[in-house]
């Protein structure tokens, strides 16, 4: 297997980021953890993945701080993966994601599901960025400022 180039110490925050969560697994192990999963053997079933690969990848996320291993909530001898709050902040991500197939993909008609508001029923309204005052912001209305205090680190710009 070829060894893939590490971010972690990036001076950029999305190479950071796709340091802990950058791969296609990953990001579907999280979703399907958002929606409940927790044990090993569900994530296998659910997903498809080779054990060792998921084995892999799991390991990463605990080690990033994504999820963590609690007993099993049933009181059986295995162990579960829960979500941390850092892994819950992830939400936002695959919703965006999720958004942006909906909007783009060749077919969204075969997208077999609808994000919908637990409590109403209703389709989740697509993420805006907003400034501090309100503004709906467009990529051109914003721009990367230096931080004070940045130390110009790692390899790639500032994105």
């Amino acid at each position: 297997m070829v060894k893939r180039t590490s971010f972690e110490g990036d001076a950029c925050p999305i190479a950071r980021s796709l340091e802990a969560i950058g791969d296609w697994w990953s990001l579907l192990i999280i979703r399907e953890a958002l929606f409940g999963l927790r044990r090993f053997g569900e994530f296998q079933s659910k997903l498809g993945m080779a054990k060792n690969i998921l084995a892999a990848r799991l390991r990463a996320l605990v080690d990033h701080g994504i999820l963590e291993t609690a007993p099993a909530s049933d009181g059986s001898a295995y162990s579960e993966y829960v979500l941390t709050p850092k892994g819950r902040g992830t939400f936002p991500i695959l919703v965006a994601l999720r958004q942006w197939s909906e909007a783009f993909d060749d077919h969204p008609e075969e997208i077999a599901t609808l994000l919908v508001d637990r409590e109403k029923g209703r389709p989740v309204r697509k993420l805006e960025l907003r400034a501090e005052d309100g503004r709906l912001l467009a990529p051109d209305d914003t721009a990367l400022k230096p931080r004070r205090s940045s130390k110009m680190v790692g390899r790639s710009r500032s994105s």
